[in-house]
């Protein structure tokens, strides 16, 4: 969708056109899901979790300004939500027993089939939403860095450390030899 609809869908949901508001959720629902669920590593709590998003975002509309994309903004209030879902997860967890944290483990919804859920499954949730907000919808660092909160630079020298912790992952696995690496842009 371009930038000029999604503007003036803002525009007429601060103007008190509710309805308006369909056509961000149309537009980023299945994006923000997908973040969602490679970052939660659920289903279930992926779509709860953009329900809720798109409440704040509905919510806080009037806080978002036009110097950062809306999908940086929307973004942000993703990676917010996620972070605040994975804090929650893991107090819960501490109250389990370590029987019931085996079973959960041995029952993930993720089960280890796609390279990329095998992938998924060795990096802490930051550098999963660096991989995905980097590589699968191409923001540049300085968009990441407006989204996640970080600088810049930082979030350069962490994207080039995970990219060499999977170069070394992929080698150790038989992959592919160091010189069979694309490049990084």
């Amino acid at each position: 969708m371009n930038p000029n609809m999604i503007e003036e869908a803002i525009n007429k949901v601060r103007t008190g056109e509710r309805q308006a508001f369909t056509t961000l959720i149309t537009a980023y629902e299945r994006q923000i899901y997908t973040y969602c669920k490679y970052i939660l590593r659920s289903r279930e709590e992926a779509e709860d979790a953009v329900q809720d998003i798109f409440v704040k975002v509905y919510q806080e509309l009037g806080r978002y300004e036009k110097r950062v994309s809306f999908s940086a903004w929307l973004y942000r209030v993703a990676y917010h939500h996620c972070l605040d879902q994975l804090r929650r997860r893991k107090r819960r967890s501490r109250l389990l027993s370590l029987y019931k944290l085996q079973l959960v483990r041995d029952n993930s919804e993720f089960p280890d089939d796609s390279p990329v859920d095998k992938l998924f499954g060795t990096l802490s949730p930051e550098e999963r939403g660096l991989l995905i907000l980097r590589v699968v919808e191409q923001y540049s660092f300085e968009e990441i860095a407006q989204i996640t909160g970080s600088s810049s630079a930082a979030l350069r020298k962490k994207y080039e450390r995970l990219r060499r912790k999977l170069i070394q992952q992929k080698a150790e696995e038989g992959g592919c030899a160091r010189g069979e690496v694309a490049e990084s842009n």
